[in-house]
């Protein structure tokens, strides 16, 4: 399939949706989330049926929860921060696992595209390496839907023990704040049930 069927297909739109556009990471949590749900022969997450591990909190992982159906609200997306553009699929139902790596110097953009992108983070492009920069970052992100899997990515099974369920916990209040937090969550400090956020001084 083509850069432009993709981009035409409902599963990529959702992915576009959801992320707000298009851009070389999405792309790339695209490609990765169709490669790893391909190879565990899975459908989409209406529950808890497959477990989903991020390594980076970047646009791919918004593809990831979108194509797999594993979110932070049903507890069966987990992130890491690792840094990797990495993703670990496991399905509750088979008991296998897949994880799916970026190949070394698989996404890296060149030279210009990079520098375009140093210059927007800081918010120093004129209109005219604006006009540039979304040409290349669309580019790249086409190429990416159109690379050989096998250049892409490296997949290969994994063996590891499934995350427990999502808890449901009654609530109780913080001894500091007051807040109702999920009793689970509490931390005994001094004698007292803390909530994070006050142990972390928040």
């Amino acid at each position: 399939m083509n850069a432009q069927d993709i981009l035409n297909s409902e599963d990529f739109k959702k992915c576009a949706d959801f992320h707000g556009h298009i851009c070389p990471g999405l792309s790339t949590g695209f490609r990765a989330a169709s490669a790893g749900m391909a190879w565990l022969k899975a459908n989409r997450s209406e529950d808890e049926e497959i477990v989903a591990i991020v390594e980076t909190d970047a646009c791919s992982a918004d593809a990831v929860q979108v194509l797999t159906g594993c979110t932070f609200g049903k507890g069966n997306f987990i992130y890491k921060d690792y840094g990797k553009m990495a993703l670990t699929l496991m399905s509750r139902k088979s008991g296998r696992g897949v994880r799916v790596i970026v190949r070394n110097g698989a996404f890296q953009p060149d030279e210009e595209h990079m520098a375009l992108i140093q210059k927007m983070i800081r918010e120093e492009l004129t209109d005219e390496e604006r006009n540039r920069f979304e040409t290349l970052h669309f580019r790249r992100s086409c190429q990416i839907l159109e690379m050989p899997e096998d250049q892409l990515f490296d997949i290969r099974a994994v063996d590891m023990e499934l995350p427990r369920k999502a808890e449901i916990k009654p609530s109780v209040a913080c001894d500091r704040c007051g807040e109702s937090t999920m009793s689970s969550k509490l931390v005994e400090k001094d004698g007292q049930k803390v909530c994070r956020g006050c142990l972390e001084g928040v």
